[in-house]
């Protein structure tokens, strides 16, 4: 049913059921600087499912991305194209994500889905990325996201599409507040030197 063998599913999840562990993700990604302010190059890190590191070369995928070239022509950048929006990515993102939550419980559940788009929106304040509001502000920045979907198929309940769309991990990533621990790695001081540079 939509490309899933439901024994297998039923099987899976019954072992996740018991063995919750066993199918813990762990994901990853990282975005290297490409010196025009604004531009990088993100990449999908290799991940972990269980116990077992999973490294495949097929999963290299890269996005470069920056910005509307509109709003870099408007900021002074010199020779602007146009790029994905991280933004845009994260959005992309999250209508991809309720599309698999939908699917995956409605497969589940015996539900068959004959259409499905999901198409997600919002504004966005980049006073508080500009540095022209305080950090504080930061949660002003994004007042009005929406997520429209429309579904086609029979047996069809509202509620239950949207409580399957709740269920996609990336909705509870931008929904809910998380704990975010942040590292940051700068050179190693010179050996002997105080803060200002100078020899001891």
């Amino acid at each position: 049913m939509h490309g899933v063998e439901l024994d297998r599913l039923d099987a899976f999840a019954e072992r996740a059921a018991e063995h919750p562990d066993a199918i813990t993700l762990g994901l990853g990604a990282r975005s290297t600087y490409e010196g025009t302010c604004g531009h990088s190059l993100s990449k999908v890190d290799s991940y972990t499912l269980g116990d077992e590191v999973i490294v495949r070369e097929t999963r290299d995928y890269t996005i470069p991305y920056g910005g509307c070239k509109e709003l870099l022509d408007a900021g002074g950048w010199i020779g602007a194209t146009d790029r994905m929006d991280p933004i845009e990515g994260a959005l992309a993102a999250l209508a991809a994500c309720i599309n698999v939550g939908i699917t995956v419980n409605a497969v589940a559940n015996g539900v068959d889905v004959e259409g499905l788009q999901t198409r997600v929106r919002t504004e966005v304040d980049p006073r508080v990325l500009f540095s022209l509001a305080d950090l504080t502000e930061a949660d002003g920045v994004f007042e009005n996201l929406t997520v429209e979907i429309e579904i086609e198929g029979e047996a069809l309940e509202k509620d239950l599409v949207d409580e399957w769309a709740r269920r996609a991990p990336v909705y509870t990533l931008v929904s809910l507040a998380q704990d975010v621990e942040v590292t940051i790695t700068t050179p190693t001081e010179v050996a002997g030197a105080n803060p200002r540079g100078d020899r001891e």
